[in-house]
Parts: C-alpha cells; structure tokens; sequence
C-alpha cells in the first residue's frame, strides 16, 4: 500500500464514517427518547435514495400512496381514541391538514415533470414524500406499546423492519439505483482528486451532528424531550408529551435517514434491502458512544467506516466480520464497567 491508496481509502473511509455517524446519532436520538433501538433507521436510508432515483427517473413513486392510506389509519385511530375517552367522533383541522398534506404529494407526483425538476427540488420532493412515514410509523407501532418492556419494543422494531423492506420491494422493484451527483467537480488534493460528492457529504454531516449536539445539550426542547425516556409519568404532569416526543424523535431520525440516502445515492448504488447493513454500522457506532453520548457515537462510528475502508483492500472477502467484531471490546468493557443487580443487592 502506498500512499495514494491509503489516501484513497481513507477518503472513502471517511465518507462512509460520516453517513454512518448520522445514523448513529439518529438511533442514539430515538434510543435516549423512547427507549426503542430503532433497526428500520436503514430502510429510511434505502427509501430516500431510491425515491429520488425515481424522481429523477421521471417515475412518479407510489411512496405517495402508502402514506396517504398511513395517515388515513392513523386519523381512525385517532377517532377511536377520542371516541373511548368520551370525547366524541369528531374531525379536527390537524387530520384534515394531514390527509390534505398526502394527497397534495399523490397530485404533485403525477403532474410535476419529475425528471426535469432542479436537483434541490428533487431532494426537497424526497424528503416530503419519506419524513411524515417516520410519525406515522411511530403512531401506529410504538406509541399504543410505548409504556412496554425493552424487549417488547426491540420486537416490535425488528418487525417493523421486516415490513418495510418488504414494502420497498414492492414499491422499488429488486433493482437497484443511483442518482445524478449534486457537482461534477473534483478537488485536487495532492495525489487524490476529491469528489465534490464527498464534500457535501462530510459538510451536511458535520452540521446535523453539531446542530444534534446543541440542541440536546444546550435547549431546554431538547432536555425536555430526553426526559420523558427517563420518566414518562413524571414528563407528562410537567407537560411534556410523550407521544408528541415519540413522534418528533422520529421525525428527526427520518430526516436523518432520508438526507442519507439522498448523500450517498450518487456514490453508491442502493437497494430495497440494502439498509439493514448501513443501519447495522451506524448501530455499531452507537455501541461505541454507550447508546448515551453523541460525541463519542460520531467517532465510533467514523472509526467504523476507516476500518471497513481498509478492510476492503487487506481481506475484502472478511469486511464486514471485521467491521462486526469492533463491537465485541466496547460490550465487553462496557458490561465489566456496569454494576449488576446481584451485586448492589
């Protein structure tokens, strides 16, 4: 290896390490919320690249649909809940903007020249189509078992996460996509020409993880949403909604997710089923950090895309065991450093 190759490497290393910090901290956001490891936080990834391969295929994405026919469930269920607790069946403005957001998408999908649109309207189109499926998943998942065991809702997220690759498949078909780079241009950096593509991956990275980090360290918005993780009773007479934190924490982690996919589209090519892994790495970066500090998650997970990086040009047939086996040290430490029950008692 000389140094150009390394060189190389790390810059791929470095541009997998920032997309799977993002999905660190989105994981380690929802986590520290809601107590749910959130294993679908890759299907966000695969559904926001791949539905911008579609737009700008020119092919208008039933994605529209399928949140049309979540936010009609969710609104029923909605009805039902008031409807038990007294309160009448009775249509509010919320579920009306709602319904009429989905159908506004279904429209502008079949009307809009998708293919001709500017890059930034496409991913801004994305983004609009993905992010509302993380609130309604939330509503129609989590929420009614929100009050559960760890285990109970560790299931229920890998289920989740079985259902949403099958209804990529159904949506984006077995093949897989990239889309058009954001910029043609290339950076020369001594012997390594740097991809724009990288750039704007590393720039959007670097400003989510500063702009998560501030917000829940330093907002009180964002100490109040950790709170209802650490007691729900207790945020909710002070408050603070558990089920409206349940539903931002997911909003954001979708984001996170969308914004991913739409980063990494033009570098690699993604299919229906292709998150589960991404979401594994990120996840592996979380480990890192102690599911606690979002710092420490950011480098874990940096740390994790050098390693795969080079792994690949020193045993490329055993990358991702090598990848894997980094979370064995940190759970090894972590369960040595933690005090168990028996021995307080």
């Amino acid at each position: 290896m000389n140094f150009q190759i390394a060189m190389l490497l790390g810059q791929d290393g470095v541009t997998n390490g920032a997309i799977y910090a993002l999905l660190a901290l989105s994981i380690l956001l929802v986590f520290t919320v809601t107590r749910i490891l959130l294993i679908p936080q890759g299907e966000f990834v695969t559904y926001g690249a791949l539905t911008m391969a579609a737009i700008q295929a020119g092919h208008p994405t039933p994605l529209a649909w399928l949140l049309l026919v979540l936010t009609l469930i969710e609104c029923a269920l909605d009805l039902v809940a008031r409807w038990r607790a007294g309160k009448g069946l009775r249509i509010d403005r919320q579920m009306i903007v709602k319904c009429t957001y989905a159908i506004a998408l279904i429209i502008a999908m079949r009307n809009l020249p998708l293919a001709t649109l500017p890059v930034a309207f496409q991913a801004l189109l994305t983004l609009c189509l993905v992010v509302p499926l993380g609130p309604r998943l939330y509503r129609l998942f989590f929420q009614p078992i929100a009050g559960a065991s760890a285990l109970v809702l560790l299931i229920v997220s890998i289920a989740v996460h079985v259902a949403m690759v099958g209804v990529g498949l159904l949506v984006f078909g077995p093949e897989g996509a990239r889309t058009t780079p954001f910029s043609q241009t290339g950076f020369e950096i001594g012997p390594v020409t740097l991809n724009s593509q990288t750039l704007w991956v590393l720039i959007m990275s670097v400003t989510l993880i500063f702009a998560l980090f501030l917000f829940f360290g330093r907002s009180l918005y964002g100490k109040a949403l950790q709170a209802t993780a650490v007691n729900r009773t207790g945020a909710r007479l002070m408050g603070i909604s558990p089920d409206m934190a349940g539903k931002t924490t997911f909003a954001l982690a979708t984001f996170i997710g969308c914004l991913s996919g739409i980063l990494i589209a033009p570098i690699t090519t993604l299919y229906f089923d292709s998150g589960f892994l991404i979401s594994l790495k990120g996840f592996v970066g979380a480990i890192i950090g102690g599911l606690v500090s979002y710092p420490l998650a950011a480098l874990g997970a940096l740390v994790v895309g050098l390693v795969e990086a080079f792994s690949m040009f020193w045993a490329s047939n055993y990358k991702e065991v090598i990848v894997f086996t980094l979370i064995i040290p940190f759970l090894l430490w972590r369960s040595l450093k933690s005090h168990h029950v028996e021995e307080e008692t």
